[in-house]
């Protein structure tokens, strides 16, 4: 294909994780929601159908908007701090949160959601030319657009740019070792710590998301942090706290960063309360105390809880106010002050890009 050349999105693009049953619905086999589908039908996610006796991804090069943001933002504290990402979703999720915080695009039903366009070459050179480092698949979840994350991953990176994943991690087996093969950092949503929580709230299950936690530290070297929302009343218990703590330091080690977030009422849970700030530095008292070596807390001005600090000496690190760097102690990766280690993919120094949030038009 000559440099010139223009490509269109596509209205439907063949996809490869499903098969037929004896009933002859199609299954759709990218989640553990295992959609059967007749002839026309959409999956819950909405960018899956069935289409001439297949499944098809109707959203592959559109998206509902591009944006550069700051890292910290998807949050990923520990991978290239202070640098720019292009950001981009589409529409679509297949889970149902009722909290959701991105529920225009998530939870959208129409492909005018879509709006913009763009081809996997187009986002690559775009976010080379802005000099952003990376590219973020986010706003909604890119397992259900896993197609056209990957080959914008690859192309991203034949031009020297990562990917980032934010995904609540529902996710099978085999598309899981597909899509991950093409990430380099990814922030996993784990939504609460109960199956009741996943089945009420989400419409989902907790273990193929734990499943997933597994796979990206025993199977991959892509650099993962986790993100949970606070509700109150909801998932924000000491013994849930207690047993999610326990089980991060169990099985992914002292190292995976955990950021704590507050909620805002949103989409079908506009009358819970707001977290209180109290809640959020409770919450990380308790996975500290489980020896986990990176807690943050997000979505409140709090710069104890937002900064990174040396778990060994107790060094400020990384400062951050909001998505603001100021003291920088690392030292290729250690602290200056005892020589730690700090788990994480750091440069010399920190990227300069502060809080700004510049929306992107793509060339057609």
């Amino acid at each position: 294909m000559s440099e010139n050349t223009i490509r269109h999105p596509p209205e439907f693009w063949p996809t490869q994780w499903w098969h037929t049953l004896d009933d002859s619905r199609i299954q759709c086999d990218v989640c553990p929601r295992a959609c059967k589908l007749r002839e026309g039908q959409q999956g819950l996610c909405f960018v899956r159908a069935r289409h001439n006796d297949q499944i098809v991804l109707a959203s592959y090069g559109r998206s509902s908007g591009f944006c550069i943001d700051p890292i910290e933002k998807k949050p990923l504290n520990h991978f290239l701090p202070g640098t720019p990402v292009l950001s981009f979703g589409t529409a679509g999720c297949n889970l149902a949160c009722k909290f959701c915080q991105n529920w225009d695009m998530s939870k959208s039903r129409q492909m005018d959601t879509l709006a913009d366009q763009a081809m996997p070459e187009s986002l690559a050179r775009a976010a080379l030319q802005s000099g952003c480092r990376s590219m973020a698949f986010t706003y909604n979840d890119p397992i259900i657009f896993m197609e056209y994350a990957t080959d914008v991953a690859q192309a991203g990176h034949e031009l020297g740019i990562k990917s980032v994943a934010v995904s609540a991690g529902y996710i099978c087996d085999g598309p899981r070792e597909q899509f991950f093969r093409h990430i380099d950092a990814a922030n996993i949503d784990l939504k609460a710590f109960t199956e009741s929580f996943y089945k009420k709230i989400c419409g989902g299950s907790l273990q193929p998301v734990l499943d997933t936690l597994l796979y990206l530290k025993q199977e991959t070297g892509v650099w993962f942090e986790i993100t949970t929302l606070l509700i109150p009343g909801e998932n924000d218990s000491d013994p849930e706290l207690h047993a999610m703590s326990t089980w991060l330091a169990e099985n992914l080690g002292p190292d995976v960063p955990l950021h704590f977030t507050a909620f805002h009422p949103d989409w079908k849970m506009r009358r819970h309360a707001y977290t209180p700030g109290s809640t959020l530095s409770r919450a990380r008292k308790i996975a500290l105390s489980y020896g986990l070596h990176y807690v943050y807390t997000g979505n409140v001005h709090d710069n104890q809880g937002g900064s990174t600090w040396c778990h060994q000496c107790g060094e400020l690190l990384i400062e951050r106010d909001w998505y603001e760097l100021g003291v920088w102690n690392l030292h290729q990766g250690t602290c200056k002050a005892c020589g730690t280690t700090v788990a994480g993919v750091f440069e010399r120094t920190h990227g300069d890009w502060g809080r700004k949030r510049i929306p992107v038009k793509m060339k057609s």
